[in-house]
Order: structure tokens, then sequence, then C-alpha cells
């Protein structure tokens, strides 16, 4: 199969073969391969939404198909473009019911033709009507592996699995894992910069309220719920359970809402910024956290959003752009002197394992490695050192995590006040998907002694 370059005028099928070959250990993630490859696609919206569940099932099933293909090649290696194939034919088999089990067969088959693998559509073919003959049988093969072999049958590492299961027992990893193999759902947090209810504009009209975005999502065709989640505040969040691309809508571009999961408004609201308050985000792209902060702040005060490049930056600014909000000064780590004591509140919100987002990164499982926890807590404690003597006497600080992993969350904290006794733990709290159906998440806010 050759390499990704124009997909324009391919079939679902065709693109989500072509992205999944495309992987590499420490390459790009699959989501940035899809998104390029669907941008010069042009598919409909059904098309799009089964190019992404092809694509993003097969990476989060790998090693439970891989185990199927292994049963009937007695473990033979298979080029990587065949292996993807086979990988999809069974997906859509044993995962996709919608789909038709004798289309799945005919359509990978003429797959692996047009892909160049013409002397091995009878294997291909060969496989899949193998395991179609015995698709009960073969279902309930899958169910006990998740008990017997957690690690294939929940398709994750062993190392993780075993952690996981040391920490929660094992029903709870179960749950944790059939949550990350579930597709995520899509959140809209309401920008009420721009939708206030009750403000009013220079020209003396009022702003357009939360009921204006619920008729106007209604008239582009979304479909939508209030997702209230304790302490947020009521209509801030929605589930937006169908919609068209989010790009095309003109609610999207007027900014009047920004896609963000529940679990990363909890560390800004923390934090307690207020307005006209000097406030540092490090690690601030691509700026949902720092938005929610200005929106937090009624766009009053001044927010210093840091990052490790420009290309993240820039989207740092262009959500700023779309969503209103003014009192953002995005600045380089590199390029940046930032003075002692200068911050009335900091958030870090650090690189970590991302183990409470696996079901929306679906590559970091088959990414991250055990030693790699240990390094992440270096730099998290790095960070938090650089952030400590930027805050003034008296302020917050607020050290938070998309991780599972107590490493690089309560360890991170407890070491860091170890070193810095002018710190106190105000408060923490930590999100399991388990227990409060959102992305994982640790929050912990730190207390500056005057």
């Amino acid at each position: 199969m050759t390499p990704l370059n124009d997909v324009s005028g391919q079939n679902p099928r065709q693109i989500a073969a072509e992205v999944l070959l495309q992987r590499r250990p420490g390459g790009d993630f699959t989501e940035g391969l899809l998104e390029r490859a669907l941008a010069q696609a042009g598919l409909s919206t059904v098309d799009r939404a089964l190019c992404q569940e092809l694509v993003y099932g097969v990476v989060r099933w790998q090693a439970a198909l891989d185990w199927l293909i292994g049963r009937k090649t007695d473990g033979r290696e298979q080029k990587p473009g065949l292996q993807n194939l086979l990988r999809l034919g069974l997906y859509r088999i044993f995962w996709l019911d919608r789909i038709p089990d004798h289309a799945a067969v005919h359509e990978t088959v003429e797959l692996a033709r047009q892909s160049g693998f013409d002397s091995q559509t009878g294997f291909v073919n060969a496989v899949l009507r193998g395991y179609l003959r015995a698709t009960g049988e073969t279902q309930k093969l899958l169910a006990g592996l998740k008990r017997s072999q957690p690690p294939v049958g929940w398709s994750h590492p062993e190392w993780l699995v075993v952690r996981w299961q040391k920490r929660w027992g094992v029903e709870r990893a179960a749950q944790l894992m059939e949550w990350n193999n579930t597709p995520p759902k899509t959140f809209a947090r309401v920008n009420r910069l721009k939708l206030a209810g009750s403000a009013r504009r220079a020209d003396r009209t009022p702003e357009p309220g939360v009921p204006t975005l619920l008729e106007k999502w209604r008239g582009e065709n979304v479909e939508c719920d209030s997702a209230r989640r304790e302490p947020l505040e009521e209509n801030l969040v929605f589930e937006l359970k169908s919609h068209p691309s989010l790009a095309s809508l003109d609610s999207f571009r007027q900014g009047w809402f920004y896609v963000q999961d529940p679990s990363t408004l909890f560390a800004p609201l923390i934090l307690g910024a207020q307005p006209g308050e000097t406030i540092l985000d490090f690690c601030a792209a691509p700026g949902g956290k720092t938005t929610f902060l200005a929106q937090l702040m009624n766009d009053q005060g001044r927010i210093v959003a840091q990052d490790i490049s420009g290309e993240r930056l820039k989207l740092i600014r262009e959500n700023c752009l779309r969503l209103g909000v003014t009192c953002v000064e995005p600045v380089l780590f590199s390029a940046f002197s930032l003075r002692p004591s200068a911050f009335d509140r900091i958030l870090v919100d650090a690189p970590c394992s991302n183990t409470g987002v696996m079901r929306r990164r679906v590559d970091s499982r088959w990414r991250i490695q055990p030693e790699e926890i240990l390094r992440l807590q270096q730099t998290q404690l790095a960070l938090l050192e650089r952030a400590a003597a930027r805050l003034k006497p008296g302020g917050v600080l607020v050290y938070s995590t998309c991780s599972l992993e107590p490493e690089e969350n309560q360890e991170v904290v407890n070491r860091f006040l170890y070193q810095h006794t002018e710190f106190k733990l105000e408060s923490e709290r930590e999100l399991l998907p388990f227990v409060d159906n959102m992305d994982g998440a640790y929050i912990a806010a730190l207390v500056k002694a005057r």
C-alpha cells in the first residue's frame, strides 16, 4: 500500500486502511493522521463518522484483533498493510453490528486487491469467512478473554492492567478498560463571554443567552442534553449527542462554545481566579483551560499563557480570537522571563501519561511505558519548582494532570510540599471515569504562606 497522500475520491474504508498504515512507534498520533486525511477527503458526515470509527476502533481493540488473526495464521507475522486489512475486516464483523457480515468480507477482500495484495485475497477471504462460520463461538471466546487474559480481552498493555488491578481490583480495572474502549462523548462548554444572557453591549442590545444558543443548535441540526457535573454551574456544559462537522457550524465560528470535557473545567474552577488578577497558565495549549479562566474572570485582568512551541501558541491565539478573549498573553517558555512573586495564581497543567483520557487519545495505551511515568514525575516536579518562585505570598497554585497514576499526582504533590514548607495543601480531588462518569484527572490546590 502506498503512503497516504491524496485521499480525495476514496471511500472511508480505503482512508482508514491508509491512515492505519501510517502509524509508527514514536510517530504522529493517529488523531492527527486521521484529521489530515479527512480534511482532504470530502466525505459526507456519515462516511466521516464511519472512517473515524474504523480507525479508532482498530487501534483500541488491536490486541484482541491480533489474537484473532494469530489463531488463523499459527501466529505467523503478516505484512503491516495486510495485518491492518485483517484487523479492519474482523473489527467490522465483531464490533460493528450495523454492517452486514458478508459486506464486511467482500469489501475487505476488494480493499486487499486495491491495496496491492492480489495474491493474498484468497487468504483474506478464508480468514474472514472462517470467522463468519464461527461467529457465536468466537464472541464467547472474546468475552471469556476479558476474564482469563484481560490484557488481550480488553486490549491494554499487560503492565498497565496489572497496575490497575493491584490498585482498584479486577472489577474496577475492567470498568476502566471498558470506559477506555468506548468512543468518547462530545461536550460543549458555553462561552459566557459571548452568551452572558444579561450583559449589554455598547449598542445597549442584550447579549444572546444560552436559550439563543440552544435555538441556534436546533437550526443547525445539533441534538444536545445538559451535562451537569457538580460543582459546575447549570447550563455551562452540554453533551452534543449528534451534530454535523463542528467546524461547519455558525455557532462554533462565532465562538459561542468550546469543545471540552467537563473534567478539564475543574482545575480552572478550583484555582479561583478573580477579575483583575494576574494569572500564569503553564502548558496552556490548546487553550481550553486558559479561555475558561478568562471566562471566570469576565475577561478582566491578565493571563500569561505559556507553552513550548510557536505552533501550540498559535492554537491559543486562534481560540482566544474565536471566543472573544482579550486578556490572554501567549508567550514561549524560552522567550519570556518571569519575575519572582509576580502572579496572584498559577495553574500548572502538567504533561503526563494521559492514563485518564485513553478513550480520547487512542494511541496512548500503546505508547506509554512503565519507566516513562517516573521520567514524567521529574518533569512535573520541575514545573512546580518554576511556578513556586513566581507566585505571590498568599497566592494559590493549582497542579493538575489527566493521569490516574499516583506517581504523577499525590506523590508529586507530597514531594513538592516536603521540599517547600511555605506551601500547604488546601484541597485535592481525583476524578475517576468509573466513579465520576467523565475523563480522569487529578487536581491539587496549594497555598503559599504570606
